[in-house]
Order: C-alpha cells, then sequence, then structure tokens
C-alpha cells in the first residue's frame, strides 16, 4: 500500500470536501415538504428565467440519468408541481416548466431551506471565509464544466 499517496494532501482535502457535503446535505434538506430530489427540480426551475428548462437540460442539471428523470418527473407532474409542453424547435424534445403549486411547494421549502442554511452553512463562517469558498467553489465547477 502506498502510504504517501494514501496521506497525500489532495486526498485529504477532497475527502473533507466530501465529508462535510455529506453531513450538511441532510441538514440542510430536512423538513422541506417535498423529497430532496423534488426540491433540486423544482429549485433549479424557479431560478430559471421563465421557469422552464429542456428536460435533458435538468436531468443533468440534478445530476440523474434521463430514463431515471423521466420517472421522477413523472411523479412531480402527477403531483402538478411540473408540467411538460413540447419543444416547437425539436418534436422530439420538451421542456419541464414549473406549475402555480409547484411555485407555492417551491416558496414553502424555501423559508426551511434558507434557515437551514444559514444555521449549518453560512454561521459558522466568517464573511471573509464565506466570500472565499464561494469564489473556489466557482472555480471548481468552471474548470470541470
Amino acid at each position: 500500500m502506498n502510504e504517501q499517496l494514501l496521506n497525500d494532501d489532495d486526498v485529504t482535502l477532497y475527502g473533507l470536501f466530501v465529508e462535510a457535503f455529506t453531513r450538511l446535505k441532510p441538514l440542510v434538506h430536512r423538513d422541506l415538504g417535498v423529497p430532496d430530489t423534488w426540491f433540486e427540480v423544482l429549485l433549479r426551475l424557479g431560478r430559471t428565467p421563465g421557469h422552464r428548462l429542456r428536460m435533458t437540460d435538468l436531468a443533468e442539471a440534478v445530476s440523474f440519468s434521463s430514463g431515471g428523470f423521466t420517472r421522477l418527473a413523472d411523479r412531480m407532474e402527477k403531483e402538478g408541481l411540473i408540467r411538460r409542453d413540447p419543444d416547437p424547435a425539436d418534436r422530439r424534445a420538451s421542456f419541464a416548466v414549473l406549475t402555480d403549486k409547484g411555485s407555492e411547494a417551491l416558496d414553502r421549502a424555501m423559508i426551511t431551506h434558507v434557515t437551514h442554511l444559514r444555521n449549518h452553512v453560512t454561521a459558522p463562517l466568517a464573511a471573509q471565509d464565506r466570500n472565499t469558498l464561494e469564489r473556489i467553489l466557482r472555480t471548481l465547477r468552471d474548470a470541470n464544466d
């Protein structure tokens, strides 16, 4: 076993990132009134101009396979949280659109979510650390797009 690689600073840094995310996710997604996967979809649609995204783009944004996302969208559509509109530019594609009921569910969930974010994510950080973390996360996201 290569002890040098096992104790590499980059391995430790990534491990800390994963551990922090793993601990935070259930804390900031609890008591939202919808499953956390549904919340992610509602949040993406809510933050997108026009509150609509192509199904394939939305599936990618929430890290779902197209088949898995189709089943998720079916359940959300059945609950009235989203609807599907055909893409006039591509007959094979459709848009997921946030409905009024979905918007109301998102509003309710966001009140709880923001409270949890403030308690568990931003409260332990100094303002400068928060700005640094945001810059770092944006850099990592954009470098690996």
